[in-house]
């Protein structure tokens, strides 16, 4: 995919960064010219130097042929700009960093097809960080109707030796909860476990519950034996 970012600060750059990792083609846009030096010279991408929200330099980058648009300039005004360009040029993904809610509505006007709430993406993390401290990670879908998140077993818990079938049917476990993933080691690939796969000591599962559930989902996976 080509990949047109606006905006080469710290969240454009990493962006980039892993999109060059994945394989995508990337090009950035940013008005600071030391920050364009060092996305060519470190990153290795292209970087156009000029206002993301020109005509004449989106259409220089190449924005007829960008498969994907992440605006996440430095205001939402300026993202909005962006995104109502991308729009207009047909551009199918059109990603934004949102700054204040109030622009919420005016982005999916503007023909945003994502968008990233920074500030309470960065509130909720912490905050399941807080309340969930033996999860690993965590990620939230529709609105935060459903939780995936990851969870270490220990060596002594009672879900040890037990197959994924076995632990489903157990009365105990949530209803609602479903065992997605499974690896047995830190150094191994997180794969789709069946019905028949062995929870093994020190291996990590991908679950999914309801966000009301993950307390007790975590009790039954890690409760002692």
């Amino acid at each position: 995919m080509y990949v047109l970012i606006g905006g080469a600060g710290l969240i454009g750059v990493s962006l980039a960064q892993r999109l060059i990792d994945l394989g995508h083609t990337v090009a950035v846009i940013d008005v600071n010219p030391a920050a364009c030096r060092y996305a060519r010279e470190q990153l290795g991408v292209i970087a156009f130097e000029g206002s993301a929200v020109s005509t004449e330099v989106l259409l220089e980058a190449g924005i007829r042929k960008a498969d994907a648009i992440a605006a996440v300039l430095r205001s939402d005004a300026l993202n909005l700009a962006m995104a109502t360009l991308a729009k207009h040029y047909g551009v199918p993904n059109i990603l934004v960093r949102m700054r204040h809610k109030d622009f919420a509505e005016p982005y999916r006007l503007a023909g945003a097809t994502h968008v990233v709430n920074a500030i309470e993406l960065a509130v909720s993390t912490m905050v399941n960080v807080i309340e969930y401290p033996e999860v690993e990670s965590m990620m939230h879908f529709e609105q935060g109707q459903i939780e995936v998140f990851k969870l270490a077993i220990p060596a002594n818990c009672n879900v040890v030796g037990r197959s994924v079938a076995e632990v489903a049917q157990d009365s105990r476990f949530p209803k609602g909860s479903l065992i997605i993933g499974y690896q047995p080691h830190a150094h191994m690939d997180l794969a789709i476990p069946n019905g028949s796969t062995i929870l093994e000591p020190g291996s990590t599962v991908l679950m999914v519950t309801k966000p009301g559930f993950m307390h007790e989902v975590i009790d039954f996976m890690q409760k002692c034996a």
